[in-house]
């Protein structure tokens, strides 16, 4: 049996009485990049903030089913959700950098929670912002704010950010939706070689760049995980009527 970093079963989500997510069950294998496609108000995003339970913030919402990660149940009475968002963490449409500086902005989770200090803290900056490909370009400019980098530029420090705290399992919500191609590019390259690393979940409305980057891929439709399995099966012989339609562009 292959390993599963993540194991999802019959997981239904409600936002009152609007039934967002219908019996999704996947499981997800480490250290593999897994996309969710579909069109919009599919319940991409929904299913991937069930991972690090985001969802809970929002009123009236009911879930049912299990999401287990390494083999616990994340839902379960008592389950330390804190400790979840340290091992699961996010990254968002928008780069969203602190009002801070870069160095900051790396070391802002490993204060938080008193993770590191003094040179242990340089150090796991250095390697964060190593790990993103910007140590090169920014070792010398640390100190300057994080709001004066490029889309490109900020994006890869809020993943630095995210990585800095050592998490197992990194999502990212149309992480390129507002760069251009080529910093579209090399953000890619940066979760390919992530990958080593982490197991990474990307929702995205691009599907080539699902077919470029995925291992596994999972189409969604109207709340339902109509299909999933490996990209390259996903994209040339889907077995399922509706995902050939979209990722052949008769709809979507």
């Amino acid at each position: 049996m292959p390993l599963k970093k993540i194991d999802v079963e019959n997981l239904n989500l409600y936002y009152s009485s609007f039934h967002a997510l219908k019996s999704v069950s996947l499981s997800v294998a480490p250290n593999r990049i897994t996309s969710i496609i579909g069109p919009s108000g599919c319940g991409k995003s929904t299913l991937l903030r069930t991972f690090n339970r985001i969802n809970d913030t929002i009123e009236g919402i009911k879930i049912t089913g299990e999401v287990r990660i390494d083999g616990s149940n994340i839902y379960d009475d008592g389950y330390d959700v804190d400790a979840l968002r340290r091992k699961v963490g996010m990254v968002f449409q928008r780069p969203n950098p602190f009002p801070l500086s870069i160095y900051e902005n790396v070391a802002f989770g490993l204060k938080i929670h008193a993770m590191a200090s003094g040179a242990v803290l340089d150090a796991i900056v250095e390697e964060s912002l190593k790990d993103v490909l910007l140590w090169d370009d920014l070792k010398d400019k640390l100190r300057r704010s994080a709001l004066e980098l490029s889309l490109e530029e900020r994006q890869r420090l809020c993943i630095a950010r995210l990585i800095a705290v050592k998490p197992d399992i990194i999502l990212l919500d149309e992480p390129c939706s507002a760069l251009d191609p080529i910093a579209t590019l090399r953000i890619e390259e940066l979760m390919v070689e992530l990958k080593k690393k982490y197991t990474i979940l990307i929702v995205t409305h691009n599907m080539q760049q699902a077919a470029r980057i995925s291992d596994d891929t999972g189409f969604m439709l109207l709340g339902e995980l109509i299909e999933f399995g490996i990209t390259s099966k996903i994209f040339t012989n889907p077995a399922m009527k509706q995902t050939e339609d979209y990722v052949t562009g008769r709809f979507g």
